[in-house]
């Protein structure tokens, strides 16, 4: 049983934590494109990666738990422990900092708006959002390759 909640965790972060720290750079670009139908879109699946990778979480909850003795593995382990604050401290950023910046590119301001006019009001990018959208996406992202790191070294 370990072994298939091993594979459930990888095969988790490989394609739920993955997207978690991808899906905003691509954000980045529609942004700079003025495509706010997409950078939404982009913003709801940031959001649902972020919320589904608890499961990844979860699964390493119970790889610990099911660890073999010999391995003296619990939550306080060091590097278990600096796996899971640096994993929480990263879906934070993506579900505080960059979900919302990701929401308010894809919405036009009022100012844009009556400066380009109604009709294009919708293709007007909002620019002020993206260094939240890049520092964020970018700690995550570091966050996560450390968090891997912690994973595969296991000081």
């Amino acid at each position: 049983m370990e072994t298939v909640i091993s594979i459930l965790h990888v095969v988790g972060a490989v394609f739920i934590v993955g997207p978690m720290a991808i899906l905003p750079m691509s954000a980045m670009r529609a942004a700079r494109a003025g495509n706010t139908r997409q950078v939404a879109t982009l913003a709801r699946s940031t959001a649902l990666f972020s919320y589904l990778s608890l499961i990844v979480f979860l699964l390493g909850f119970a790889l610990v738990g099911m660890a073999d003795p010999k391995y003296q593995l619990s939550i306080t382990t060091p590097w278990v422990l600096a796996s899971i604050v640096l994993y929480l401290i990263a879906v934070v950023v993506s579900l505080v900092v960059v979900v919302p910046a990701l929401k308010r590119a894809a919405q036009p301001s009022d100012a844009d708006a009556a400066a380009v006019g109604d009709s294009g009001a919708a293709a007007v990018r909002v620019v002020a959002g993206r260094a939240a959208i890049s520092a964020g996406s970018g700690v995550v992202a570091l966050l996560l390759v450390a968090v891997v790191v912690l994973m595969v070294w296991k000081p």
